[in-house]
């Protein structure tokens, strides 16, 4: 999918997938994470906030006047970076406990290690990878399967998509028809439950849970390419039937390749 880069800053680069959304990237980290602006007519969506190398907010007053609702798709660093520029912010209630108290089963030294390497873009002078600290608070409030998240004139529908973490969310705007999938599914690196906190059968059953979602257009990962066609939902169903038929839905099978699509366990 061609998006239009509007933004084409130091750190983040902001493409325009139309005239309400935006994709905000952070291209200089190996991990090439996005987040996404959805405007509505009352209120704005912010679907995560990056790695936190550097201020999102910079991007988004630049986007939206709006009230922004930040919208966590699951608590690991790479994705709420910036949450504490932005007051409303909203978690699954399965990770509640991950944003308050912090993420579990992943050591402070390896996430400064992560988050600190591969760079190829200059870093703010505010980024300290040796006193970089995950963003830790209290939600403002707590998101279920099913919810629906009004904008004004665009609405969100809610799936917990566990998996990669007990709370991951993917969210449909139905309106439009983009599905946007968090760490569930991208393109080119393996979408991975490994970690002792991911969980390779909620992972499987999570790919089949939105590969039966009608009506997608488009689907937005939160990493690597900006816009995938609805026919990755097809190559996840394929994936999930083979796994499943080989009992590869376990720790240690190791990565399993479907067309583009790769899931290591």
């Amino acid at each position: 999918m061609n998006n239009e880069i509007i933004i084409d800053d130091a750190w983040f680069t902001v493409s325009k997938i139309d005239d309400d959304t935006f994709a905000i990237s952070e291209f200089g980290h190996w991990e090439k994470v996005h987040s996404f602006l959805l405007i509505g007519k009352e209120r704005a969506a912010l679907i995560d906030t990056g790695l936190g190398i550097d201020q999102m907010k910079r991007m988004t007053d630049q986007l939206t006047d709006l009230p922004i609702i930040v919208l966590t798709t699951h608590v690991h660093a790479d994705h709420i970076g910036s949450h504490d520029q932005f007051q409303q912010i909203y978690v699954h209630e399965a990770e509640e406990d991950w944003l308050v108290n912090g993420i579990k089963g992943l050591g402070i030294d390896q996430i400064r290690k992560d988050i600190s390497r591969d760079i190829t873009r200059p870093v703010p002078e505010t980024f300290n990878p040796m006193s970089y600290k995950p963003y830790q608070g209290k939600p403002a409030g707590l998101l279920r399967d099913g919810d629906v998240i009004e904008l004004g004139g665009r609405s969100l529908t809610i799936y917990h998509t566990p998996g990669h973490s007990p709370g991951h969310i993917a969210l449909f705007d139905t309106g439009r028809g983009f599905l946007f999938t968090g760490d569930l599914l991208y393109d080119e690196t393996p979408v991975y439950a490994f970690y002792p906190t991911t969980d390779p059968v909620d992972l499987v059953n999570s790919l089949d849970k939105i590969s039966n979602i009608s009506g997608v257009k488009q689907i937005f990962g939160s990493h690597n390419s900006i816009g995938l066609d609805p026919d990755w939902l097809t190559v996840a169903q394929h994936a999930v039937k083979d796994l499943r038929e080989k009992d590869l839905v376990r720790h240690g099978t190791g990565i399993h390749t479907y067309e583009g699509l790769r899931i290591q366990f």
